[in-house]
């Protein structure tokens, strides 16, 4: 879903930062249990949108979106 996503806003990222955001994904589609397409598509998109705005620890992109 993050690709898919990232690939959507043409952006670049490296692959540690696509690796990072990915980690922030599944960790907050567990916890939080999403499991619809419109959920996960939107999870998707504010943890991409609060990388490229600056949120770049792991810890806090997490602590953001869950």
């Amino acid at each position: 879903m993050i690709r898919s996503k990232i690939a959507e806003v043409q952006t670049t990222m490296s692959g540690e930062e696509v690796a990072l955001c990915q980690r922030v994904y599944d960790h907050v589609r567990s916890v939080r249990q999403i499991n619809t397409d419109r959920d996960c598509e939107e999870l998707a998109t504010r943890i991409i949108q609060s990388f490229q705005h600056g949120v770049k620890d792991e810890d806090a992109l997490r602590r953001l979106v869950i």
